[in-house]
């Protein structure tokens, strides 16, 4: 029966920075992961990490305070996570960053200007905190790199964050073709220096991989947690289909999410799993191991959401699509109901609380010719195949396309009408799309008066399906500020510690910026590691 100080489940960004932290001050690790594959959720998301008051903003030039992080934090969170929490997370935030550059490879750079989410809130900024990995070498993974779990929309170029913005504007800016020719020389040179480049989430994941392995920490993939074992209610190690890993001063729950189980789904959030990109061995492990041991759940009716289409060969999660001016969300009246540039995590929560599932995304051929749409360059025709499976539909006229989508005719003229109408005064008087910073990081620059806002006038006219997708669920076992997981009556159990999406979120029921689901979920991780290392300091303890 193998024995460490500590035994992660779970081989994302919250337990890979748990157990290289843990390796660092001392204690022997191991890592298990579910998957056949490393990475988990992390590596097939943005890779992006919001750390207020950071070293990496700091060298560019942010000028950051924590003082302004706290207001800005309890402003948007409010009362939905502890005050304790919100303050560990951004006191601690910083050191954790710091650590992790000097004890991996990962590099780091600010993805610049990409505003925080509620930018106009106490504390909140245009110019942003998110960072991003810089494109990382594969090959120092060795014989790891074919075990990297896969980003869930893979590219053949190494696409970063921060190249995102401006592809997608490739036919409208001439910082597009500039990037674009930058991404592609980008990879002649990788791949002439013999590189495997890496970017996103899948090289924050191989980072910490590469670093997991130079402080001697084991990751046994394959290695499903079957239950948890304990010992005079403590927890004393991991049960698994191929034996148990025994833990002296701890086990960390970093299993992910329960957004690929059904029955959970169902039952907090009624909804089904075909509409996720979370990994699919997400199943909630960690959360139902936990509560069969008297743990405290929270915010189990939320998920990091956002609008998402449907497509056969899997939901493709929008960011800039909605955003960009000469769309609108209607429902199922043909009805806006919602600011369709708002933080995605606000756009879904009112897709679900209007009872507008599905919605559509109307747009016009104006819209098809400008910009890029879920990966398809301007001007090119959307798959047959879409349209086939109904995902999208297109009509020469408003009436036509709302007989094909089953929604009132005269609704959807009246409802393009008086958008266009405010597209041409550049004032949404409904919504306030574009009234934010964080509406134009994904605008035109080009349109005027409100980059977020242009008429829908050409014809063809175009419908697609809109559902609520998520990157993962935020709900899980609730934690203290140093990640212990709790009963209902607000104690901890024994040797039991719980990051990432198998934890209920520090940011409560919204999302302060990108990154903001892997910036806690590294910090917290960060924290349980040096409060199992506090455990074996004490005097007494085996």
């Amino acid at each position: 029966m193998p024995e460490f100080d500590t035994v992660v489940v779970g081989s994302g960004a919250a337990g890979m920075t748990a157990a290289l932290t843990a390796a660092k001050r001392g204690l022997s690790a191991v890592v298990l992961e579910k998957a056949d594959r490393f990475g988990g959720s992390t590596a097939r998301s943005g890779g992006g990490i919001w750390i207020p008051n950071n070293e990496v903003i700091a060298r560019d030039g942010v000028r950051d305070s924590a003082d302004d992080a706290r207001a800005y934090l309890a402003s948007i969170v409010g009362t939905a996570a502890s005050a304790e929490r919100q303050r560990a997370y951004l006191d601690h935030g910083p050191e954790m960053l710091s650590f992790v550059l000097a004890n991996s490879p990962l590099r780091l750079r600010w993805v610049t200007g990409y505003s925080d989410y509620y930018p106009e809130q106490p504390g909140g900024r245009p110019r942003g905190r998110s960072v991003e990995p810089r494109p990382f070498d594969g090959n120092l993974l060795g014989e790891d790199l074919r075990l990297l779990e896969q980003p869930y929309l893979p590219s053949p170029l190494p696409i970063t964050q921060a190249d995102y913005k401006w592809l997608t504007l490739i036919a409208r800016n001439v910082r597009g073709p500039v990037r674009a020719a930058r991404v592609g020389v980008r990879g002649i040179i990788g791949r002439l220096r013999g590189q495997r480049l890496l970017t996103m989430g899948q090289a924050l994941a191989a980072g910490l991989r590469v670093g997991l392995r130079q402080a001697g920490v084991t990751v046994e993939l394959g290695t499903p947690m079957v239950s948890l074992l304990t010992e005079d209610d403590r927890v004393v190690g991991v049960v698994t289909p191929s034996g148990t890993y025994r833990a002296r001063y701890g086990v960390l729950l970093a299993s992910g999410g329960f957004e690929h189980n059904a029955a959970m789904r169902s039952k907090w959030q009624d909804i089904g799993t075909e509409w996720t990109v979370g990994a699919a061995s997400n199943e909630g492990d960690g959360i139902l191991a936990g509560q069969e041991l008297g743990a405290d759940v929270d915010l189990m009716d939320d998920a990091w959401w956002g609008p998402s289409i449907p497509l056969n060969r899997g939901p493709y999660f929008c960011l800039s699509e909605r955003t960009l001016p000469g769309c609108i969300l209607v429902n199922g009246e043909g009805q806006r109901f919602v600011n369709e540039a708002a933080p995605y995590v606000d756009a879904v929560h009112a897709m679900r609380d209007t009872g507008s599932v599905p919605a559509w995304l109307i747009s016009d051929q104006r819209y098809r010719d400008r910009y890029v749409f879920a990966s398809i360059p301007p001007r090119r025709p959307l798959p047959g195949k879409w349209y086939k499976h109904g995902v999208v539909h297109k009509a020469e006229t408003l009436a036509e396309l709302a007989s094909a989508i089953s929604v009132p005719e005269q609704a959807l003229r009246d409802t393009v009408s008086t958008f266009n109408g405010y597209a041409r005064t550049g004032k949404d008087k409904d919504f306030g799309r574009g009234d934010s910073a964080y509406d134009h990081y994904y605008g035109d620059p080009r349109v005027h008066p409100n980059p977020s806002l242009a008429e829908l006038v050409k014809p063809p006219f175009y419908a697609v399906r809109i559902v609520p997708g998520d990157l993962g669920t935020k709900g899980g076992l609730c934690t203290d500020t140093e990640g212990r997981v709790l009963r209902p009556d607000g104690s901890a159990i024994p040797g039991l510690y719980a990051a990432g999406n198998a934890s209920a979120s520090v940011m409560g029921h919204t999302y302060a910026g990108p990154g903001a689901t892997i910036g806690p979920a590294m910090t917290f991780g960060y924290l349980a590691a040096l409060a199992m290392s506090a455990v074996k300091e004490q005097p007494g303890v085996h």
